[in-house]
């Protein structure tokens, strides 16, 4: 059977047992902050499991997207080692939520492995918990398994977990004996590569605590797992899943990039580097970018342990991105040849230190924490090398010099934090708290007011209509009046409370108070939150589906958008991605949000977008911008119609870490304080023009003052009017400084030619009048300069006219000392004399210092009154 084919028909088997058959979750979690990567089947389950959420089917099969290279379950290590460990693999399993248990479970797997796929029974061998009885009494009497292949272990091996806390159970593992004489019970769970495990049956029953306690779940499940590259192999044949078809077309083009045969000791190479490139497209595909933290961490240290390989097929220069395409091509790319700059500096460096050892086979700490550190290798390809070369990387000491940078990492950081100390937003007395900023029409909202008995300055409200910060939209502001007219400033709103601009020290209960919300405070956010929306979707159209949200910032004056994008933006984009959301402004489409839709109704909306790395509830908010265009999950405040946002202006693009870009923009009456903020600098420019060129600027300064106090936002005809000649005029402008600052330097080049030729001759005069004496000619002079660049022309100036002797020039510039002293070479070789000695006593003398090179050196003091009597004196400093 192709790997096609299995995958099929597993999923068919289960269908026609009644299984709902979903789509497999994305390896990049989106709303499991405990997780790095899915790891498992189940993970897009755990709520059902918790009892915290639930599906309308009771039974599904799947194939799940699984990443294993962090965290608990890690195979990182193992890949390469063998034949049948992975980073990346595809999971095929089957749930009951609360349905059928351990009987159904353990007959239909028999069934699959034996009717269907016709797996020989003499082959396969089965393990239980070592206290699960009733796992092994349907084994032993509901299959025909031979009883002697059902063997018990212990919770290492037969008690499953997906982390180190949440649902959890005993499991019972089908292994098959590929061995050629059959295998024996010791040879099960043994790390036998010829026995492995293809299906782990997993009866989840218990929720894992914190505190590492077990407590039975509302309802008992079933979550299996088979390694679908593991059966592929069965099924193939093969000796390795390596060999299978699901990895030979990638295995066969590294043949063809590294001219290199599949053979021998290059197999292990070809292995990694073929697990690990699937690791890292469907990662970055599902929306993980390689980083120096969490699961960007992680797929850094997978491609590096990557290209460490290629270097054993003799791969110097970047190649592991020629195996896929686009922007996950681009990505690695970038990784690669930033790795590539020190990967064979680090190798040396490791040759060089284990080279060295006598007499152990520990490799030091201190160097493993400077590879890490210095050269960018993860500790455990550090590791990796260690164990090629017989070595042993001393653990303790890496941790001792990590914690070492960390502790320097905090004394250089000035920590600036603002904590809310915990107690009104936990406390009880907080929970009826109505949080609804979502249905504020009118200019002010009737509730009742609490104001706890403590010293802080916060207010709890009956009904809380004012927006708190979430999903990158800011917190709303406004004010709060009380019957007896006393108005209390709101400048930020959590969920269950609100904080003031005063403290407040006693207990007061008061109904009927009136909550203002900031209205055209407000306005402004929602016109940039739902302009947000229209830009990600147009990012999207023009750069391809690789983009996605990875932060963004929506307030009154302006929105920002993080998204991952390996080139600059051009101007010419720029302008297409602003023509498009515009496009969208005018062609006045409603804005329809709605609520409460199941997570699962959410997913299955075509084109819906989600918040990279947000965590979502049962129940989700999805915001629609016409349901061809924009549609997406969140919990933010909108406009009722994209009429409302006026134009949208990008105003700055630029990259905030290696693969992310970074956009800001302006709608509304955001552009209308964004060209008040550019003419103002147009103004201070203009200012600093001769009056010959300011004057059309002038004119544009009050032409656009005009126009802007008059133009309504939405007029956006004449915002867009106004906007180019800002930018026609801004640039201008810019073009005539430019201009301007080069004719000065020019001029200021010319002026000092001039004057370091007039310098030149008084300098020619001082030697030719100079006398000789003890053989060589003795030069001390003072002239005038106009600044230091004309003082360090006369100083070589010097060195080439004075060939027999020695020669100090002096300048004084803003009532500050300039020294230069010349040594002739033949000076130097035969009386031992040294300019920067000589510079520097009398520099100490004129209470300053300096020094140079035996042949010219130069120095700076500041006493001037007693500089004549020191160049009289010149020859009392001047000596061998």
């Amino acid at each position: 059977m192709k790997s096609k084919e299995v995958r099929q028909s597993f999923l068919n088997f289960f269908e026609s047992k009644g299984h709902t058959i979903v789509p497999s979750s994305p390896v990049v979690p989106l709303n499991d902050p405990t997780l790095l990567f899915t790891n498992a089947g189940m993970n897009q389950f755990k709520d059902v499991f918790l009892g915290s959420g639930q599906r309308n089917y009771s039974r599904a099969a799947d194939t799940q997207k699984c990443i294993r290279a962090g965290g608990k379950h890690n195979d990182l290590e193992e890949v390469g080692m063998d034949g049948y460990h992975h980073t990346f693999f595809e999971m095929l399993g089957n749930w009951s939520f609360g349905d059928y248990y351990k009987k159904e479970a353990i007959i239909w797997a028999w069934e699959l492995l034996t009717e269907v796929w016709k797996l020989d029974k003499k082959r396969l061998w089965v393990s239980v918990f070592e206290t699960d009885d009733e796992a092994y009494e349907i084994w032993k009497n509901e299959t025909d398994i031979n009883k002697t292949h059902i063997l018990r272990f212990g919770e290492k091996d037969n008690f499953w977990e997906m982390g180190e806390t949440g649902p959890c159970g005993p499991c019972s593992e089908i292994h098959y004996d590929s061995t050629e004489n059959g295998c024996k019970a010791e040879d099960v769970n043994a790390g036998n590569e010829d026995v492995v495990e293809i299906w782990n049956l997993v009866f989840i029953q218990y929720n894992r605590k914190k505190d590492k306690e077990l407590e039975l779940l509302p309802m008992k499940h079933v979550d299996t797992g088979m390694g679908f590259e593991r059966i592929v192999r069965v099924l193939q044949n093969k000796k390795s899943n390596y060999e299978t078809d699901i990895f030979q077309p990638v295995i066969n083009k590294i043949r063809e990039i590294s001219n290199k045969d599949y053979e021998s000791e290059n197999i292990p190479a070809m292995n990694v580097i073929a697990d690990h490139i699937r690791t890292l497209t469907f990662a970055i595909t599902d929306g993980a970018i390689p980083s120096n933290e969490g699961r960007g961490y992680v797929l850094r240290r997978v491609l590096r342990r990557a290209a460490r390989y290629g270097r054993n097929l003799e791969m110097h220069q970047p190649f592991i991105y020629k195996l896929k395409k686009d922007f996950i091509k681009e990505v690695i790319k970038a990784e690669e040849e930033s790795f590539n700059i020190t990967l064979d500096r680090g190798i040396k460096l490791f040759n060089e230190v284990a080279g060295s050892l006598k007499n152990t086979k520990i490799f030091p700490g201190s160097e493993a924490f400077k590879l890490y550190d210095t050269f960018g290798f993860p500790l455990d390809l550090t590791e990796m090398m260690a164990r090629e070369s017989g070595l042993k990387v001393d653990i303790l000491k890496f941790e001792e010099e990590m914690e070492k940078q960390k502790e320097r990492g905090k004394i250089s950081r000035k920590q600036v934090s603002f904590e809310f100390e915990s107690g009104p937003a936990d406390s009880s007395e907080n929970s009826d708290v109505i949080y609804d900023p979502y249905t504020v029409n009118d200019e002010e909202v009737i509730t009742e007011m609490r104001i706890p008995d403590t010293e802080k300055n916060i207010i709890i409200l009956k009904t809380n209509p004012f927006f708190s910060e979430s999903g990158g939209q800011i917190s709303d502001t406004g004010y709060i009046e009380t019957g007896t007219g006393e108005k209390i400033n709101i400048i930020d709103s959590k969920k269950n409370f609100l904080i003031t601009d005063k403290n407040f020290i006693s207990d007061i209960n008061v109904s009927n108070v009136k909550a203002y919300i900031n209205k055209e405070r407000r306005s402004s956010i929602e016109r940039n939150h739902s302009a947000t929306h229209l830009l990600h979707e147009a990012l999207r159209r023009i750069f391809g589906d690789h983009i996605k949200q990875h932060g963004s910032l929506v307030s009154d004056e302006y929105l920002r958008f993080d998204f991952p994008h390996f080139h600059k933006v051009t101007d010419d984009q720029i302008r297409e991605i602003e023509e498009l959301v515009n496009l969208k402004i005018q062609e006045s489409i409603q804005v329809n949000t709605e609520v409460d839709i199941s997570i699962e109704e959410a997913n299955k909306i075509p084109n819906v977008k989600k918040l990279f790395g947000e965590k979502y509830g049962d129940k989700v908010r999805v915001v629609f911008i016409d349901d061809k265009f924009s549609v997406e999950f969140c919990g933010g405040t909108h406009v009722k119609n994209t009429d409302e946002i006026g134009l949208f202006k990008i105003t700055k693009e630029e990259s905030i870490a290696s693969g992310t870009r970074r956009i800001f923009a302006r709608t509304g009456t955001g552009i209308t304080h964004y060209l008040k903020d550019k003419i103002s600098e147009i103004e201070l420019l203009t200012s600093e023009l001769p009056d010959i060129y300011s004057g059309d600027f002038r004119k544009a300064i009050d032409k656009m003052s005009n126009e802007l106090k008059t133009t309504d936002f939405r007029n956006t005809a004449l915002m867009k009017s106004l906007l180019n000649y800002q930018s026609e005029s801004l640039s201008s402008l810019i073009d005539i400084k430019e201009k301007l600052a080069e004719e000065k330097k020019l001029a200021e080049k010319d002026l000092l030619k001039n004057n370091v030729q007039i310098l030149f001759q008084k300098i020619d005069k001082i030697i030719v009048n100079a006398k000789d004496t003890d053989g060589f000619t003795l030069i001390a002079a003072v002239t005038d300069t106009n600044n230091t660049d004309e003082f360090k022309e006369a100083g070589e100036y010097l060195r080439k006219k004075v060939t027999n002797g020695i020669a100090v020039v002096v300048s004084v510039i803003d009532n500050k000392i300039n020294l230069v002293c010349s040594v002739s070479d033949n000076l130097i070789k035969e009386n031992g004399y040294n300019a920067g000695k000589i510079i520097s006593r009398i520099a100490k003398e004129l209470d300053g210092g300096g020094g140079g090179k035996p042949h010219l050196a130069t120095a700076g003091a500041k006493n001037v009154s007693k500089l004549k009597d020191v160049i009289a004196n010149i020859r009392l400093y001047i000596s061998g």
